[in-house]
């Protein structure tokens, strides 16, 4: 049987904008002095990790930060502007939907946190039941790009044939060290440049893509 493996919560719903916010509210919290512009958050973006994002920002500076207590306090404000609801990307719906038609699992292959998973399935009307297999952080020892949590994918869904869809160029790295072809789908901060590898970039979810 095969699989779609969508490789992050930013597949799901355009969350750019509200990361960027709660970054820049979590800095203003702390008493710093640190604002992320877009284009500087877009360059950050070539590589995930949020909290490996403030130490490197910290050691830019020159500062001292508890890295990991801040991007906790961001990761809370961000899963509360998500309360709010936000759409899914365009497409999404359907390609799952389609995926379903055909008989495919559906997976969503993540490391971020489960508490950020949590947040977007319920902003966007999604639920646990909607996928075959859901994997965070906490199921595997190192985040994208180790290709690790889509190693662990396939093993746990019996090695389908699977076709990978990410929003981030880690992701496609990490999908592609682990033997898939992936898609790139690009949030709205992603520089298109970065996504090197990926067997294609979209900027509509086409149910095509499960063909």
């Amino acid at each position: 049987m095969a699989a779609l493996l969508l490789g992050s919560i930013g597949v799901l719903a355009e969350t750019s904008h509200l990361q960027r916010a709660a970054f820049n509210a979590a800095f203003a919290e702390a008493g710093l002095d640190w604002h992320w512009s877009e284009v500087r958050y877009a360059d950050l973006l070539a590589r995930s990790g949020g909290a490996d994002r403030i130490a490197a920002e910290a050691a830019r500076r020159g500062e001292e930060v508890d890295a990991a207590a801040l991007h906790a306090r961001k990761s809370a404000l961000f899963q509360q502007a998500l309360g709010q609801g936000v759409p899914l990307r365009p497409g999404v719906a359907e390609t799952m939907q389609a995926a379903r038609a055909a008989g495919q699992t559906v997976a969503l292959v993540t490391t971020t946190s489960a508490a950020n998973v949590a947040a977007v399935l319920a902003a966007t009307g999604l639920a646990r039941a909607d996928f075959d297999l859901l994997l965070t952080r906490a199921d595997v020892s190192n985040p994208k790009p180790d290709p690790e949590v889509y190693a662990l994918a396939l093993e746990r869904l019996g090695h389908p044939e699977a076709h990978a869809v990410e929003d981030n160029p880690d992701g496609v790295r990490a999908a592609l060290g682990a033997g898939l072809a992936c898609a790139a789908f690009p949030g709205a901060l992603h520089d298109t440049a970065n996504f090197e590898g990926a067997s294609g970039i979209v900027e509509i979810l086409d149910p095509g893509i499960i063909a």
